[in-house]
């Protein structure tokens, strides 16, 4: 189970809460100023975060990848604000992590306290090692300046109020979405907090000085963010996109080489883009989704690791995740979710752990089987905090020593029409044995350097359609920074799928 695969837009509306202001020296600045969290608090708020967003998203299986972002990024720490002759020792002890998340979604952000995350998607859409010291060099900006905090002394002030997006629970039937993700509320807060585009301009600003420093051309960047203005807005991420809060990618692009100028006037050459030595750390990198992890067919759901699969309705859309699978109804009015249960003694424990809350009123359960396997099923009712009269289908399975457990739930009007459809699915749960999905693999990107010379298009391999994904020739031209019909010239370094 692995990150987004709907087109469903999801959203929950989150505040950050905070019960005091501390004023403290900025880092940036050097003057004192008020901040929701005092760096001691942020720190841990970063390290209970970060926990919870490994667990969620996970980290991307290529250790040589992971320390390589990191390198890049304690390097770009090292000049960063932090540790300057006048750094306040608060500042300057504070450790920094840099992490590639396992997801197709391009994207970073930061966590405050120095927790600074990259995705393997956003990897895949860079070109050199120079526009990755700038994306670094904003993310670790964010942090250095206290944004998270600022934005939580606005919010306490009320001056401002924070709008994220996460699952379908608080839009879909007003249960808390964050709770069925897994992801905890203050990690959810953070992933999905929306900076000020003036918190964005500051962190460009940071972001090409520390690269700069460093000797990287920071006007590298700037290529990026036109590749992020080609990019259309996708709906159902579990990652918000760079795009969804950030300045317009166009702005960037022009201002990038600006800021970029701006430095090398002032004795910082800079000469680097690192190329060869980035494309080979990226060469075979997974690109979009990874079947191996789920993925959909002809309505059927299927998850080639853990061996198993189950059919879903007719325009319902999915949701994949490492910790959950869920398929949404087309008028988003009732939801399937299947979690793992690693707790429970088994499928009857499972359910009742589920009945024995406050404010679920059971109807009736029973033992059941599934395809052979072990199973247990009960319906129940509740409501939601604006009384929302819910009713749900519990159904938990045990297989291959793992309990499996769907929690099925719409409004106690709709269930006559949804509860055939939940128990369809959940009951359709069974071992996957069809070898030829036993062994799909991801599609994964080969760095070449060109051997001749052609339009971009001309590279493009002419069996797409049998990739396990959907990959276009649009979205190969923009994750190589190209137009499709660009010449390209011998030796220029491309980045093409390979299955």
């Amino acid at each position: 189970m692995k990150s987004l695969n709907s087109n469903l837009c999801l959203f929950l509306i989150i505040g950050l809460i905070v019960s005091a202001c501390t004023v403290q020296q900025s880092a940036i600045t050097g003057d004192r100023r008020a901040y929701g969290y005092s760096w001691e608090q942020e720190i841990q708020i970063g390290k209970d975060a970060d926990e919870q967003i490994q667990q969620q998203f996970g980290l991307y299986d290529s250790d040589a990848l992971q320390a390589y972002v990191d390198n890049i990024g304690q390097n770009l720490l090292a000049i960063s604000h932090l540790h300057r002759d006048d750094t306040p020792d608060l500042y300057a002890e504070t450790d920094f992590y840099f992490r590639v998340l396992d997801s197709p979604v391009v994207n970073a952000f930061a966590l405050p306290g120095g927790y600074i995350y990259v995705t393997r998607g956003l990897m895949s859409h860079l070109d050199n090692e120079a526009q990755l010291a700038v994306v670094l060099g904003h993310e670790i900006g964010h942090v250095v300046a206290r944004h998270a905090s600022q934005r939580a002394f606005e919010q306490q002030m009320g001056q401002i109020a924070l709008i994220g997006g996460a699952i379908a629970g608080e839009v879909l039937l007003g249960l808390p979405g964050g709770d069925i993700l897994g992801l905890g509320s203050m990690a959810a807060q953070l992933l999905f907090l929306s900076y000020s585009r003036e918190n964005e301009r500051e962190s460009d600003r940071i972001g090409v000085e520390y690269a700069s420093m460093l000797q990287y051309k920071a006007a590298e960047g700037a290529q990026f963010f036109v590749s992020l203005e080609r990019m259309s807005e996708q709906s159902g991420q579990s990652l918000p996109n760079w795009q969804s809060t950030h300045p317009d990618p166009a702005e960037r692009a022009k201002s990038i080489p600006e800021l970029a100028e701006q430095w090398r006037e002032k004795g910082h050459e800079q000469t680097i883009e690192n190329t060869d030595e980035y494309m080979g750390r990226i060469n075979n990198i997974i690109y979009g989704e990874n079947p191996r992890e789920g993925f959909t067919r002809n309505g059927n759901f299927y998850h080639p690791e853990m061996k198993f699969q189950f059919s879903y309705p007719e325009n319902w859309q999915v949701i994949n995740q490492r910790s959950l699978v869920a398929v949404v109804s087309a008028d988003q009015d009732a939801v399937s979710i299947m979690t793992l249960d690693g707790e429970s003694a088994g499928a009857e424990a499972s359910v009742n752990e589920f009945l024995n809350q406050e404010g679920i009123t059971t109807v009736g359960k029973s033992s059941t089987a599934s395809s052979g396997l072990a199973a247990y099923q009960a319906e129940a009712t509740g409501q939601t905090e604006d009384g929302t009269r819910l009713k749900f289908y519990l159904y938990a399975v045990e297989y291959g020593g793992t309990i499996f457990r769907f929690l099925n739930y719409t409004t106690v009007d709709n269930y006559g029409t949804y509860g055939p459809r939940f128990k369809a699915i959940a009951g359709g749960f069974r071992e996957l044995t069809d070898s030829a999905i036993l062994n799909i693999q991801p599609v994964r990107l080969q760095a070449v350097k060109a051997s001749r010379s052609g339009s971009f298009r001309s590279f493009i391999p002419t069996n797409l359609e049998n990739f396990p994904i959907t990959v276009s020739p649009e979205d190969l031209a923009i994750m190589n920074q190209v137009d499709l019909d660009e010449q390209i010239n011998t030796g220029t370094w491309l980045k093409l799928p390979n299955q």
